[in-house]
């Protein structure tokens, strides 16, 4: 049974941040809340959680994972920002958008893609995500939490509206992670994040997420 913690989802608790991050620093996996979908993380340091977090979702190690940062700044240390690349990114960031960028070699091979060697990255605008981040001092791991059993999980925001109570992601959930952050939401956002590719000079809108329309009239 996962070990439950309820942080206030605006200013959260110190004292339970901390308890949550010293579980992460020990290869803990974690549900919490973001600024979009709730998702399934780990400390991206620890090789063996990141793997845990692979076997939980069924994906392959060929499927890049995302991670979050705290910073735009934060972010340069992970990925390889070129100019173009950073003009838009401050006008995004924080927000509900992943960015696909080239990895530096501070990032696990267990996390990018392998031929590519690109990532996705996102500065996320949640205090509770914030306080986490900036408490661990590494990035946190960041992938839907939906699972079904078959693993192909539906679009959020096809599910019906019962389907998006937090008590029941929680309790499907909590044989199979290691700590539940519950921000005492009686649902949760179903919108996942708009992606856009910025490893080449023209950035691509590869996933139309929520505010998508921010980005398309800024690239277009």
């Amino acid at each position: 049974m996962a070990q439950h913690y309820q942080v206030h989802p605006d200013t959260p608790q110190q004292r339970e941040v901390d308890r949550i991050c010293e579980a992460l620093r020990r290869g803990k996996i974690a549900l919490y809340p973001t600024d979009t979908v709730p998702a399934i993380g780990c400390d991206m340091t620890s090789p063996q959680a990141v793997k845990r977090v692979r076997q939980i979702k069924r994906l392959s190690n060929d499927k890049p994972l995302t991670f979050l940062c705290s910073s735009l700044s934060n972010i340069s240390d992970y990925a390889v920002v070129s100019d173009e690349a950073y003009r838009l990114m401050r006008q995004l960031i924080p927000g509900p958008y992943t960015f696909v960028l080239p990895a530096t070699k501070l990032v696990p091979r267990v996390v990018m893609d392998p031929k590519r060697k690109n990532v996705g990255i996102r500065v996320p605008n949640s205090a509770i995500c914030q306080s986490l981040l900036q408490t661990l001092g590494n990035p946190i791991i960041s992938t839907s939490a939906h699972i079904t059993e078959n693993s192909a999980a539906p679009k959020w925001d096809e599910m019906e509206q019962g389907d998006r109570s937090s008590a029941r992601l929680w309790d499907q959930l909590d044989g199979i992670v290691d700590l539940v952050i519950d921000d005492k939401q009686v649902e949760f956002e179903t919108n996942v994040s708009t992606v856009v590719d910025l490893t080449t000079y023209d950035p691509v809108l590869l996933r139309k997420g929520m505010n998508w329309e921010v980005v398309a009239d800024l690239l277009f």
